[in-house]
Parts: C-alpha cells; sequence; structure tokens
C-alpha cells in the first residue's frame, strides 16, 4: 500500500511558477513509476508528466518546455516544477504511483492540489 501527499498547489498570475510536491510513504518508492496528471472542470483527466523507475522522462505537448518532473528516492518524493504557467493549465493535479517491478502490483493516487492560473 502507497499514499501519496500533495502540495504546492495555489493561485498563480499567468506567466509565474509553482512547484507541486507528492510525498509518498512505504520503502519501495524507487520501484514505481510516477506521474502527475490534471483534471479540469468538465473535463478527463490527463497525463502532464511522467517520470520512470529509471529516470526517463515523458510530457503532455501542452506541457514540454515549460513544466520539469523529478524525484528523489531518498525522500520518496516526486515533483512538478511549472513555469510560465497559462490559465489553460488550471486544473486539480494529482500524483500517481504505478508499480513498475514484477513483485509489487498496484496504482495509487493522491488527494490533488488545485492549481489556478489567473490574473
Amino acid at each position: 500500500q502507497v499514499q501519496l501527499v500533495e502540495s504546492g498547489g495555489g493561485l498563480v498570475q499567468p506567466g509565474g511558477s509553482l512547484r507541486l510536491s507528492c510525498a509518498a510513504s512505504g520503502r519501495l518508492f524507487s520501484l514505481y513509476d510516477m506521474g502527475w496528471y490534471r483534471q479540469a472542470p468538465g473535463n478527463q483527466r490527463e497525463l502532464v508528466a511522467f517520470i520512470t523507475v529509471g529516470g526517463n522522462t515523458n510530457y503532455a505537448d501542452s506541457v514540454r518546455g515549460r513544466f520539469t518532473i523529478s524525484r528523489d528516492n531518498a525522500k520518496n518524493t516526486v515533483s512538478l516544477q511549472m513555469n510560465s504557467l497559462k490559465p489553460e493549465d488550471t486544473a486539480v493535479y494529482f500524483c500517481n504511483a504505478e508499480a513498475a517491478h514484477p513483485l509489487i502490483k498496484g496504482e495509487y493516487w493522491g488527494q490533488g492540489t488545485q492549481v489556478t492560473v489567473s490574473s
């Protein structure tokens, strides 16, 4: 069982920056691929950024070049640095953990943190 707790959301003006963090419980954090997803009102949840156990990253086209995902296995955390924020980035952002080792199973979600980009 993995528990994920996001933090760092808030209100920011267009062009500003925010850094989201996700703290994970448990001793096997390094065996999970980690991702950030977001869901705006009326929209489906979508992948924002993804980082594998090996450190490979992938980004949605809409955020590539503006957002950076990183992980610290020693601290059981994954972060999302968001720069040059736009109003269309407004959404609830969710942290996700997906098992990436044959000896463990499961996919877990955090409770979400609100990001609002508005002047």
